[in-house]
């Protein structure tokens, strides 16, 4: 018989805190383990599971996603495929977000007025964002004219 983990153990080989290990085994990302005496007994190839859940947080996936890509994961399956095409898209979008924020942050280091408030450029940027359009497009409106 293979050998068998404590919560403990698998939470010493993979860096994770036993209560994330205990509440991923709630959410159903990590199988039920086995009890020995009430304790639980994790087979070794929860590390590599825990692994998984890891890199797939690290990239993004919310722990939601996370469950959702270990249960699309059957052979005739391409369930994960869609998952990461959605995700591919949600960064793309946080991205180009990411780089707007940088340009008007880079735009208000330049600006010349001890205080921002003051700024003209500053202050249109608020009004449209307070008309509903988004930073982007309040950021394109300062600069066209």
């Amino acid at each position: 018989m293979d050998e068998q983990l404590t919560i403990g153990e698998l939470a010493r080989r993979t860096g994770v805190a036993t209560s994330a290990l205990r509440y991923w085994e709630e959410l159903g990302l990590l199988p039920e383990p086995a009890r020995v005496s009430g304790q639980r007994r994790y087979p070794p190839s929860a590390v590599g599971l825990v692994g998984v859940v890891l890199m797939l947080r690290d990239v993004g996936l919310t722990l939601r996603e996370v469950k959702t890509f270990v249960a699309s994961r059957s052979p005739a399956g391409d369930g994960w495929r869609e998952l990461y095409h959605r995700k591919l898209a949600e960064l793309d979008q946080r991205i180009a977000r990411a780089q707007v924020a940088r340009t008007a942050i880079a735009h208000g280091l330049a600006c010349p007025h001890e205080d921002i408030l003051e700024c003209s450029n500053f202050a249109s940027g608020v009004a449209a964002v307070l008309e509903g359009r988004s930073l982007e497009e309040a950021h394109e409106e300062i600069h066209s004219r």
